[in-house]
């Protein structure tokens, strides 16, 4: 049947918003499975920061635009995060059990949580399922990369426009903030920073202090019992329930001001595929809360926006090559990063002196920098490690240059990574310089009981690259062989920009989307 023929079909009004819904194939469907066509002009898949930008940009410019998102809409759904040490069905993503970094001794009864995680033969990545993406799990490290990391990533971008626009608007729009310091020198929950800066200083590293979207006007407030504890109720990787800015918060909850966005959660999108007039066609299961498929629709645009985050996108794209012959160009799967994602610890740290706080923030707000150093370039995130007790141990998430690059592929129905350990050979030699100069003016142990060997190499927050701006896409993010097709999100970044990405993919979005926009990508 041809795609005009399938969509003679009734109008389906959805929030102001109107589709075109077939239901010619119910009566060969169960009834739990349903389908529907919808029509779109624009569709987004991914909510996460390239989409929240991309969509609140389109929005303010008068389209109307529809979001897809695999996860729940945690704000309406009405189910509370869960603390790291009361975690419940909302802290996993359809496991049966917990998947935090460490210490997964908790059993759960699978359910669309809120975490994440992917697991390869050498490395395992963490990701945020829900609307907001990764912003709904991540720590809130703010951090803008140092100016001139950033142009040896992107030789060919304007670096005096970032740095005097799209930087500042990024951070404008994501609300980040500073703690203040008399109150990180007073509160108790931030001793492991204040001991893990003070180690630092003495064996002779410099340290930062790092900006936040947790909003740390709010945090003083719950540190005085007035309002809600979240960060001092070890409250993160599963989600924050009060004072942390995520997109749903920030760039979504603007673009659904303008009355021009409607979001779908639990909608998985399997494939896609493209048609003769060059638009877009979706298969997408929509889901409950156990991962069963209630209803199968199909999504058709004019323009699509690929913002499902590196490895979303990734398969999405690859699997769509290898199963429905959309074209990709060669560069697609190249350049992929881990940013230099290393984790590592010490163990037995000034635990004579109440080691480094039985009680912790769950938001960092410090970090050693290290970057300027030509032999071991790195920095390093003050980590907490709230386990309810001083267990004397610093944690550190280290991010180094990424000298040895990966790349992703897609066989046999899977998502395949070319990553081993060759790839963070030197990061593991920054993490042992590292953690011998600080034992060494400091006493202190490697921490055998949280990696192997003291070394977390398989540990990733932050996967980039794939779809590397200017080389897979243009300059401003259009996938090359396509006319209407985007990638805005993390996969834009070649595998490294030195800090915790999130600020970097929001200035770079804005970037694009604003010249996409102007040049009439989206009319």
């Amino acid at each position: 049947m041809k795609r005009k023929e399938f969509l003679k079909t009734s109008i389906l009004a959805v929030g102001g918003f109107y589709f075109l819904q077939s239901n010619l194939f119910k009566a060969a469907q169960p009834k739990s499975l349903i389908k529907e066509e919808i029509e779109a002009p624009i569709i987004i898949i991914g909510s996460g920061y390239g989409g929240a930008v991309a969509a609140l940009r389109l929005c303010e410019a008068g389209k109307k635009v529809i979001m897809l998102e695999m996860g729940m809409n945690w704000g309406k759904s009405g189910i509370p995060y869960s603390s790291m040490l009361k975690p419940d069905k909302s802290a996993a993503w359809l496991k049966n059990k917990t998947i935090a970094p460490f210490f997964n001794i908790f059993g759960l009864k699978p359910f669309t949580g809120v975490l994440d995680r992917l697991d390869f033969e050498h490395i395992n990545i963490w990701i945020g399922r829900g609307v907001g993406g990764g912003s709904l799990v991540n720590g809130g490290m703010a951090v803008t990369p140092k100016k001139n990391y950033f142009e040896e990533v992107f030789p060919r971008l304007d670096s005096e426009k970032f740095y005097n626009t799209y930087f500042p608007r990024a951070t404008t729009e994501l609300k980040v903030n500073i703690i203040r310091e008399d109150f990180l020198n007073d509160c108790p929950y931030y001793k492991f920073t204040r001991v893990g800066e003070a180690e630092a200083h003495k064996a002779g590293f410099k340290t930062i202090r790092v900006p936040n979207v947790y909003d740390f006007n709010y945090m003083e407030k719950e540190y005085k019992n007035e309002v809600p504890r979240s960060a001092f109720r070890t409250e993160v990787i599963y989600g924050n329930n009060h004072g942390k800015n995520s997109l749903d918060k920030t760039y979504l909850q603007k673009a659904l001001d303008t009355g021009n966005l409607k979001i779908f959660d639990l909608h998985s999108v399997n494939d896609i595929a493209l048609n003769d007039d060059k638009s877009y066609t979706l298969h997408v299961n929509q889901i409950d809360t156990s991962g069963k498929t209630i209803v199968e629709k199909v999504f058709h645009c004019k323009k699509l926006i690929l913002a499902a985050g590196t490895m979303g996108t990734l398969q999405l794209l690859l699997k769509s090559n290898a199963e429905n012959n959309l074209p990709l160009h060669e560069n697609v799967g190249k350049n992929w990063g881990n940013n230099g994602n290393f984790m590592t610890g010490r163990n037995w740290v000034k635990p004579l002196s109440g080691g480094t706080g039985a009680q912790q923030s769950t938001i960092p707000v410090g970090g050693v920098d290290n970057w300027d150093d030509p032999k071991y370039p790195f920095f390093a995130e003050i980590a907490p490690l709230p386990m309810g007790m001083d267990v004397a141990t610093a944690l550190y998430l280290q991010i180094n240059k990424v000298d040895k690059k990966g790349s992703v592929s897609y066989k046999n129905g899977k998502l395949l990574l070319d990553w081993n350990e060759s790839h963070t050979q030197k990061m593991k030699e920054h993490a042992d310089y590292f953690i011998k100069k600080m034992n060494k003016a400091n006493g202190g142990t490697r921490a055998h009981l949280l990696f192997k060997n003291g070394f977390g190499a398989n540990i990733c927050y932050h996967p980039l690259g794939g779809c590397v701006l200017g080389e897979a896409t243009n300059e401003f993010g259009k996938l090359k062989n396509h006319d209407h097709l985007f990638v805005l999100d993390g996969s834009l970044i070649p595998g490294t920009i030195g800090v915790n990405p999130f600020v970097t993919i929001v200035a770079i979005t804005e970037y694009c989307i604003e010249n996409l926009i102007n040049q009439n990508e989206f009319s």
